[in-house]
């Protein structure tokens, strides 16, 4: 109940009491009585009015209306590594060597030997370094991304589940998997180094950012690229050519004569993928490979098979007996006439049984570099990858 509210019905009682005692009081005249009346008849219509203004609130004990606090909507947590004070504070980190209470620095004590930590990258570089190098890195792109723990062993079944018809009584067999069915990912850092020269004229956040983006992309694109390709495993992920689980009979070597004659690609090449993993696959290999051997390939009858290459709609279209051709740059993937024997020259396969597995979490460090008296700022990404299935993968060398 309001605190008006009690007022007026106190005031109610006090008039009907006073109204009882006129009734039996000696010479009380009409007049007085219908004055009485008229006060409690106008009391009872402001409770009325009152009771109406009170409807649907809360009183305390002491009359007082109690207002729900307003319920703040419910907003996604904002980002701190892309607020304008971060940005600013990685800036002049990066640039002069200044600390901030607004920088969050991290060690990757777990992975390297410095017992240094770094200052975490900006999320808005982060997120453009990352579209960069998915538009630029053709490989990286098409490929599987994993976040899974390092130091893990992963069930392959478990990235590449498969479905089982059952009866109605009768489950399914529970999948027996062995250890060397398992992958594990490790923890790898891929470097790069920036010399601070590169940054200092930097004046706006915005030209430092591009030009960050620019210098990490460009180097992690190429990074990547040669280790899904070639990496040792080691201190990289592991390559596809060096993954020594690709079965021996889809490692085809072909001769001179073979690699310009379509019929021993389609026997050699075509014919040792499983049919199972057919769908998706696609060619890698070096733009002078693609340029001076496979494009202008002839059959039997001297028709070119580049013919199937050509759409009527849409121009010269790189694509190999059906499959898309992916040309990668020299240092990935040798081109045939710089190849030596033994040499892998083209890769057949679906990318997508190859994975990376990383948070893309990006962390700098400074230092002095005392040979050349100049401050670099060195970016860590903590990656790893390798083949989930290599059953789906040919490896095509040059031969005599």
């Amino acid at each position: 109940m309001s605190k008006e509210l009690r007022q007026l019905l106190a005031d109610l009682a006090s008039r009907q009491q006073e109204a009882q005692a006129l009734q039996s009081k000696e010479g009380v005249t009409e007049q007085e009585l219908n004055s009485k009346l008229a006060e409690i008849k106008t009391l009872k219509a402001k409770i009325e009015m009152q009771k109406s203004m009170d409807e649907g609130k809360t009183f305390d004990e002491n009359g007082v209306e109690v207002t729900a606090q307003p319920q703040a909507r419910g907003r996604a947590p904002q980002d701190r590594y892309s607020t304008l004070e971060y940005r600013q504070a990685f800036m002049d980190y990066v640039r002069t060597g200044q600390s901030s209470p607004q920088l969050e620095f991290k060690s990757l004590d777990a992975v390297t030997t410095t017992t240094d930590a770094g200052a975490v990258i900006p999320s808005t570089i982060l997120q453009e370094v990352i579209k960069k190098v998915e538009s630029y890195g053709q490989l990286f792109a098409a490929v599987r991304k994993l976040a899974i723990k390092g130091g893990v062993s992963v069930p392959i079944l478990s990235l590449k589940p498969t479905a089982t018809w059952i009866g109605e009584t009768t489950p399914s067999d529970r999948k027996k998997v062995d250890l060397s069915t398992n992958i594990t990912f490790n923890y790898y850092g891929l470097e790069c180094k920036i010399a601070t020269s590169l940054l200092a004229d930097a004046v706006t956040i915005d030209q430092f950012e591009s030009i960050m983006v620019d210098l990490l992309g460009e180097a992690m694109v190429k990074a990547l690229d040669l280790a899904i390709v070639s990496g040792l495993g080691t201190s990289s992920p592991l390559g596809i050519t060096k993954d020594t689980r690709v079965p021996a009979a889809q490692i085809v070597t072909l001769s001179s004569s073979d690699f310009q004659d379509w019929s021993a690609w389609k026997k050699k090449v075509f014919a040792k993928m499983p049919l199972s993993y057919k769908a998706g696959a696609s060619f890698l290999m070096a733009s002078g490979t693609w340029e001076g051997y496979i494009d202008g390939m002839v059959d039997a009858n001297g028709q070119p098979i580049g013919r199937t290459n050509y759409g009527i709609t849409d121009g010269i279209q790189e694509r190999f007996g059906g499959k898309s051709v992916i040309q990668v740059e020299d240092d990935v993937i040798a081109p045939y006439d710089d190849a030596a024997n033994g040499d892998v020259v083209a890769i057949y396969c679906n990318l997508k049984n190859y994975a990376i597995n990383s948070n893309m979490s990006m962390t700098v460090w400074r230092y002095l570099d005392h040979d050349t008296n100049q401050y670099i700022d060195k970016a860590i990404l903590i990656a790893d990858g390798k083949l989930i299935d290599p059953y789906g993968v040919v490896i095509i060398k040059k031969g005599a």
